[in-house]
This record gives C-alpha cells, structure tokens and sequence, in this order.
C-alpha cells in the first residue's frame, strides 16, 4: 500500500479543504472548479456540466474496455459541532456523510493513476453532485452520461461507521434499499370537538391509518420480503377545540426487492381508499417515486471481492453482508450499467460518529486504503497484459 508522499499530502490537504467548505447539492461551484483543475493538471481531460456542477475526468491508455469510478460532492444542511481544526466555516452546511473523503480519494487516485498508467483501456473519473435526496447520478444519467461516456462497468464506495478501517463490505446483489415518498390527505368534516358526531373527524383516521400501514410489513408481505414504512408527519387543525378539516400525513416507503417496492405502494394506496369510507371521510395520496433498490451486478461485485481480498485479506472483506435500509442514488446509474457498490469500514479506535450526525468527520486513515483500491481495481478490471 505504498503511495507517494507528496499524494498523501496533497489528500489530506484537500479533504480538509472540502471539509471546510462545504456546498449543498448542485451548488458544489468551489468543489467542482477545484477538482477540475486538479484533473486538469494531472493531464486528464476534463468535461464539465453534466448535472449543473458534475465533473468528468478521462483517463485513457490505449484500447480496451472503458470503466468509471464514481464519488459524490454535496454536503448536508447540518450545523456541525465538533471542534476539528478542519470544522465548516459555512454555517448551517457541513460534511456529515464523508463526500468530503469520497471526493478527495477519487481525486487522489485518478493524479496516482494518471502517473503510473498500469493499465490498458480508459477510466472515467465521476464527480457527482446531489446525491443527499436531490438525485445528481439521475440527472446525470438523464443528460446523457453512458451516451457521452459509454461504459462497461461502474463502481462506488461510501465510508461505512460500524465496520473497522481495513474493511470492505459487499454483496453480489442489494445493498442499499429503495426510496420512495407519499403524501396523503384526508378530508373530513369540520365541527365543534364537543359535538364530534356533526363532523367527520380525519384525526381518528389518521391514527387508524398510521397503525394499519404498519400491518403492511409485518402482515401483509412475506417475512423475508423487507420493507420499511415510516409515518414522519402529520398536520393539521390550528384551534384546541375545533375537530380539522384536514390532515396531511408524510412519510416514506424502503424496500430491498422491486417487486415488494410495487407490492407496498397498492397495498398504501388501497388503505388510503378504503380504511376511511367507514368514517365519513375520504382520503387521496400523492406517490413521489425516489431512487430503485441499490442492487450490484455479480461480476462487478466478484471484482471488487477479489481486489479487496488481495489488498485487505480475506478476513477483513464482508461477502454478502445484510443490506442497509438507506438509501443511495448510484442505485440510478447502476440501473443504466452494470456496477458495483461497496462499503469502506470507517472506525478507528474510537468509533466514528454516525453518517448525518452534527459531529461526524470523514475519518482520514481511510484515505491511503481507498486510493490504492481504487488503483488496483482499475489495473484488476483493465489489466495491462
């Protein structure tokens, strides 16, 4: 796992960099210009726009089969609170899910690669903006990336709390679920909440609602099906004494198989239908499709095992590991082509805080470790011959 110092210097600096200045999804202005003028004086060429604030750089060395590595840029709307020299100057932004790390180790690899060149064919070096809930990697796919950059393969990592540094996750399958959001409003009657019977109360509907939906995992699905439904909203009614109107329910739907992700929104849509005629109320539900199931293509998969595997041992490589019920945007562009997603342990001595947490810091001994990942499965996946 030897790479230059000057690299590993230059890292370190620009992820502390990022990490100070963090930009929400597609406004990563400073992020992008700064990656691509580090592509640029590394010698790849550079291509920009893609998604607004996106960033591809192009390494090729001869003929041969073309792959791409991806890393997403965008920072939270969180205040951070830990006291790092490195804390974000922007307040109310921060990095609390280490795109800060993921960007700095794609860069790192693609200058370490740019002057080795161990390897025959062409990489693209992604930089992604939005991946937190905005949908950067459909965006790009939408504008045409695997039109203007035909692939046969991609790759991603993500820095994973809860799993050692030296560590590697990955499943020839699913690894992260789907994302989908619904809004539902049901429309009563409004009347004195002394006198309820002159009314229809959509407040006794929603809490009967908000526990059948709960029956749709546990009762109506197969208990090796997996799915999450989670109830996060409710409004409505402004005064103490008067039965709403209305009440508007939000919340979100994961799944780890598409068709059970099918099989849960007619299964919500039916109870929105349904479960409040008996009241006197009716209901009507807004469906907000979000990202697929984050599913990896075995061969990809079995490359990333083999690569992890020779660079981190046998021991330390987690080879169908349980998915996570987050969720992920490469979940789009692995749709599009065939791919791999994979999780980079994140725990030092002392555990990490966890992803999205106001204390959270990309921890740095991951940076030599996803570098020369990055480097061997290219020259793995492109081998020289």
């Amino acid at each position: 796992m030897s790479l230059p110092a000057v690299l590993l210097g230059n890292a370190l600096t620009w992820r502390r960099q990022f990490h100070q200045h963090p930009e929400l999804g597609y406004q990563e202005l400073q992020t992008s210009e700064q990656v691509a003028d580090v592509l640029t004086q590394a010698g790849l060429q550079v291509f920009r726009g893609l998604a607004g604030t996106g960033v591809i750089g192009t390494l090729e060395n001869g003929p041969g089969p073309v792959i791409g590595l991806r890393a997403d840029m965008d920072a939270l709307p969180i205040t951070e609170k830990g006291d790092a020299q490195w804390k974000s100057t922007r307040p109310g932004v921060m990095h609390a899910c280490g795109h800060d790390g993921h960007t700095t180790i794609l860069l790192a690899a693609a200058c370490q690669l740019a002057e080795t060149r161990n390897f025959r064919g062409t990489v693209h070096f992604l930089f992604q903006p939005a991946e937190e809930n905005l949908g950067g990697a459909r965006k790009m796919v939408e504008e045409g990336l695997f039109t203007r950059f035909p692939m046969d393969a991609i790759y991603a990592m993500h820095n994973w709390p809860g799993m050692p540094v030296g560590s590697l996750a990955v499943n020839p399958g699913a690894m992260m679920a789907s994302l989908d959001s619904f809004e539902i409003t049901l429309h009563g009657k409004s009347c004195h909440a002394a006198m309820p019977e002159s009314g229809a109360d959509p407040m006794v509907v929603a809490a009967e609602l908000i526990l059948a939906l709960q029956t749709i995992p546990s009762r109506r699905l197969s208990p090796l099906a997996s799915a999450v439904v989670s109830v996060t909203q409710i409004s409505g009614g402004e005064a103490i004494n008067v039965i709403p109107e209305q009440i508007v329910l939000r919340g979100t739907v994961r799944c780890l198989q598409s068709d059970v992700r099918d099989r849960v929104r007619a299964l919500i849509e039916d109870f929105v239908t349904t479960l409040p005629r008996p009241f006197g109320v009716s209901g009507n539900i807004h469906w907000y499709p979000g990202y697929p199931v984050t599913a990896n293509h075995v061969a990809p998969a079995e490359q990333v095992r083999a690569v992890a595997c020779q660079l981190l041992g046998e021991s330390q490589v987690e080879w169908q590991v349980n998915p996570s019920m987050a969720s992920e945007d490469f979940a789009c562009m692995l749709e599009a082509c065939p791919g791999a997603y994979f999780w980079l342990g994140a725990d030092g001595a002392t555990p990490s805080a966890p992803l999205h947490n106001a204390r959270y810091d990309f921890n740095d001994a991951l940076l030599p470790i996803g570098i020369t990942f990055w480097q061997q499965l290219v020259e793995h996946v492109l081998p020289k011959g």
